[in-house]
């Protein structure tokens, strides 16, 4: 045991050189996916959406200036449960990471054992003894020297698949909240919409009242009422599916905020107006846009962690030396744990490799090695995605901004038609039929407006997330990868 003891010291610093080797590839970085995009000043699709290069603030909703829905988010981000489950995978992920950490440093364990042992007439010499008890007390240790890096890959590893978790939790509050503003703003619509055409069904009902007085004075004929009938009709039988949708979205919003269905309709069904974006943007450049999106970065946060696999994998190819050793105090009677005379120590170096075992683990480094080809690939899809989905959300946000000036150029254009009709029936020169129908026209125009302009701001919403924005403050920065 001395000399065990003795040549210890001797190896040490051997497996600690030994212990400073690391197989498999060394991780540096992801593709350069799109050159020119990430060189380019501006995004391809901006036309004159944006002025300021600049990052945007990644509260976004508050250029909205609508309070409530600016709450409501922040309610939903505290109390979804989208969000509880991103972050239980994020909390599961760093215990596993610590799990890693730990698993290079010694075992140690402190046992106590009491052994009682029946044996034959004469086992234990010639005192004819038939039993034996044994005490001991004592701390025991184990520890696998990582001789070539297989245990400092898999925290490489766990490393890498703990800020994935994270980017998948900052995407979620990207998704929530983009997800949410939409709904907000098509219940709003809705709500617009709905005051609007019952609007248009009061002044219908009156049109058409006149028509069957007209009809009964013999100076309007059956199909000018039954054509004024259908009008209204058809409007009264489309303000059933917009009370509906209306109910609905503020249940698909109070699921979102994590709420009951019917738990948010106290401050959601008054109506309220549609938001509106604010007149310029801030989108930044596509360099930003790559370096800030969650999905991007937890695509290549699991590149750098299936890379770190292989080398996890690779290691298993080569020799392992565990140190294991037992100090404790025992003997044949219980004072004996306390005998410091009785001190037993054990030392035993272990050195374990399954040559024969070769086949499966090159299958498992293959298998590895796809794994982070598969990964490499799924960058680059995300990569080129995040791209077009932020050129596709610039292409509909100025077309639809352009949309909504040529409809307020046409309700413009009603609203004067409609006020000429007034005064002239206020002179004489026209019906009131053909007054309140200009006014009917008017409400038309502000509706195909209203609409316009709620679905401008939902592809405003839509380039927010695009852009990668709406996770809150406090982001952790994936490590780089060491040179």
């Amino acid at each position: 045991m001395r000399k065990i003891l003795s040549v210890l010291p001797a190896l040490l610093p051997g497996v600690a050189l030994l212990g400073g080797c690391t197989v498999g590839p060394d991780y540096g970085g992801a593709p350069d996916v799109a050159p020119a995009s990430a060189a380019r000043a501006g995004f391809v699709r901006a036309g004159d959406v944006a002025v300021d290069p600049a990052p945007p603030a990644a509260r976004w909703w508050t250029a909205l200036n609508d309070p409530l829905l600016t709450r409501l988010i922040d309610d939903a981000r505290a109390a979804s449960p989208t969000i509880a489950i991103a972050e239980a995978r994020l909390r599961q992920s760093r215990a596993t990471l610590r799990l890693r950490e730990r698993d290079s440093v010694p075992n140690i364990n402190a046992s106590g054992v009491y052994v009682h042992a029946e044996l034959p007439d004469g086992a234990l010499g010639s005192d004819g003894a038939s039993s034996v008890d044994f005490y001991n007390l004592g701390f025991d240790a184990s520890w696998e020297i990582d001789l070539f890096g297989g245990r400092r890959r898999g925290v490489e590893a766990a490393r890498a698949t703990a800020a994935a978790a994270e980017a998948r939790t900052a995407d979620a509050q990207v998704s929530l909240a983009a997800e949410l503003a939409q709904d907000y703003v098509t219940l709003r619509d809705q709500q617009a919409r709905l005051r609007l055409a019952e609007a248009s069904s009061g002044l219908q009902d009156r049109i058409l009242k006149l028509a069957q007085q007209r009809y009964a004075g013999g100076t309007a004929s059956a199909q000018d009422v039954e054509r004024l009938r259908n009008q209204f009709e058809t409007t009264q039988a489309g303000l059933v599916p917009l009370r509906t949708q209306i109910r609905v979205s503020c249940d698909q919003i109070a699921l979102l905020s994590g709420r009951e269905p019917g738990a948010l309709d106290a401050v959601l069904m008054p109506a309220g107006a549609v938001p509106l974006p604010p007149r310029m943007v801030a989108i930044g450049d596509p360099a930003a846009l790559l370096r800030r999106r969650p999905d991007i970065r937890a695509a290549e946060r699991t590149l750098a962690s299936s890379s770190a696999r292989i080398g996890a994998n690779v290691a298993r190819m080569f020799p392992t030396v565990n140190l294991l050793g037992v100090v404790g105090f025992g003997g044949a009677d219980p004072g004996d744990i306390f005998d410091p005379g009785a001190l037993t120590v054990l030392a035993a170096p272990m050195l374990r490799w399954n040559f024969l075992n070769f086949g499966r683990v090159q299958a498992q480094v293959r298998g590895a090695e796809a794994a982070r080809d598969e990964a490499e690939a799924q960058y680059r899809q995300t990569v080129l995605a995040a791209l077009q989905d932020a050129e596709s959300a610039l292409t509909r946000y100025g077309g639809l901004r352009t949309n909504v000036a040529a409809l307020m150029r046409a309700e413009a254009s009603a609203m004067r038609s409609a006020a000429l009709a007034r005064e002239r029936y206020a002179g004489g020169t026209v019906t009131l039929s053909d007054q309140m129908e200009a006014e009917r026209q008017r409400l038309s125009a502000s509706q195909s407006r209203i609409q316009a302009e709620a679905q401008m701001t939902i592809a405003f919403v839509a380039l927010q997330k695009a852009l990668g924005l709406g996770w809150s403050e406090g982001w952790v920065q994936p490590e780089k990868p060491a040179a």
